[in-house]
């Protein structure tokens, strides 16, 4: 299958099957897309010559080769739920401003010991395990963030295993000592900032109701400057208050910050829902934040946008591709009573309680559900041409979209393919100047 797309003035073909991108003018552009209008017999027949020779090559019209999904035995990654609490009250929050709709609690040493147990246990023969301390702000809960640690590490050892970790916190609680202690220990650090302060400010509020910005932008500041050459994402949320997002990640890379992710918020409140009427106005966004990347990228001002890096020549094997991200599968979710979930954003959701850390067993039927659900389970990604890259994406949002982790959301599914062409451009363009 091709896909054939414009940016701007360029003209583009990418090829599934074979994960090839290639530029052409505007008529194979056309004649490709099914119009024929204004293109001579002599013009087809050159393009024909051309698609005939990449076809040869195996860089066009591949047949594309299906693989069956990753459905492992292994436990790889779990995200900690190391606080049921938070020092912000944000508008959008998914996770009932850190309650998930339950009563705010920790989790307490003895819960994250035995969910550290539980996944060496249940890890097999992986020798690098992962996991993400989250809330929540899991720096409330920092001292039992730190023992285990600690704990996990001196576990693994005595297996020849290692862990990375990942915190992600909202910077409130960032002092010298915190900041030291996560570049020690952490992998990766997510930190929340939506961007332009009034920006921020209309949705990530402390609990006093006022805006946050002036309590974290110095801090998230001083960390970056402090965190080398280890990895970080600062990360943002865009709602329908700012479709001019382009400018809130503009204005992060202006701060310093050179790993940045801006997601789309996924609400169901009236005023910040992204709604079908916004797709327009998104996709135009994305474009601006292209073409000025770009414009940084040659002046030697780039920053690494999380959702322009796309790999078509290596990146993970197809059988990873079509397995998406393993949540209920290889990874899981432990809240602060240690139930154990397919991922956070199914936390709290008695349907989903797949087991608990202190009997360590996993229901069989709901682990087989996800480990059985793939790329091509989801028939309506039968026909998308990023589907490779995406891997059908999110079966939470799906969920509680459209009832199924099956059914694609649509809003996501257009707003992805619209980066996924940014991105192609990007990587044309590079290859280009190159």
């Amino acid at each position: 299958m091709i896909h054939v797309f414009d940016y701007h003035d360029k003209h583009y073909i990418y090829d599934t099957g074979s994960g090839s991108l290639h530029e052409c003018d505007e008529k194979t552009a056309r004649y490709l897309s099914g119009d024929r209008t204004e293109i001579t017999d002599e013009e087809i027949a050159g393009i024909l010559a051309d698609v005939g020779a990449l076809k040869e090559q195996g860089l066009l019209y591949k047949e594309e080769v299906s693989a069956y999904p990753v459905k492992s035995n292994e436990v790889k990654a779990l995200c900690l739920h190391i606080c049921h609490d938070c020092n912000l009250r944000c508008r959008y929050c998914f996770a009932d401003e850190g309650a998930y709709h339950s009563a705010r609690e920790m989790m307490s040493r003895e819960t994250a010991k035995a969910a550290i147990d539980f996944l060496l246990k249940n890890s097999g023969k992986r020798k690098v395990l992962e996991v993400d301390f989250f809330g929540g702000e899991p720096l409330m809960n920092l001292g039992v963030i730190k023992e285990t640690v600690y704990y996990a590490k001196e576990e693994a050892a005595k297996l020849g295993k290692k862990f990375l970790f990942t915190t992600t916190t909202n910077a409130l609680l960032l002092d010298d000592e915190t900041i030291e202690f996560l570049n020690a220990e952490m992998e990766n650090v997510v930190l929340s900032i939506d961007g332009r302060k009034e920006v921020h400010d209309a949705v990530r509020k402390t609990v006093n109701g006022k805006g946050s910005f002036d309590a974290v932008i110095e801090k998230i500041r001083k960390f970056v400057r402090s965190r080398g050459d280890k990895h970080y994402y600062v990360r943002g949320t865009f709602t329908a208050k700012n479709l001019d997002f382009s400018k809130d990640v503009l204005f992060l890379a202006v701060q310093g910050f050179d790993s940045i992710s801006m997601e789309p918020v996924v609400t169901d409140i009236p005023d910040l829902q992204i709604r079908e009427e916004h797709l327009p106005a998104i996709k135009r966004e994305y474009e601006a934040l292209c073409d000025e990347y770009l414009r940084r990228d040659e002046a030697g001002e780039g920053f690494n946008f999380f959702h322009f890096n796309i790999d078509l020549e290596g990146g993970p094997c197809l059988q990873k591709r079509v397995s998406a991200c393993g949540a209920g599968n290889e990874y899981f979710s432990v809240v602060p009573n240690g139930d154990i979930y397919p991922c956070h954003q199914f936390a709290g959701d008695p349907k989903w309680k797949i087991g608990d850390v202190f009997e360590g067993k996993l229901d069989p039927a709901i682990r087989a559900k996800f480990a059985n659900s793939c790329l091509f389970t989801r028939k309506k990604c039968g026909d998308c041409f990023a589907k490779f890259i995406c891997s059908g994406g999110c079966s939470a949002n799906n969920y509680h979209y459209n009832g199924d982790i099956e059914e694609p959301y649509r809003m996501t599914c257009e707003m992805m393919k619209k980066r996924i062409e940014c991105a192609m451009h990007i990587l044309a363009e590079r290859k280009s100047r190159a």
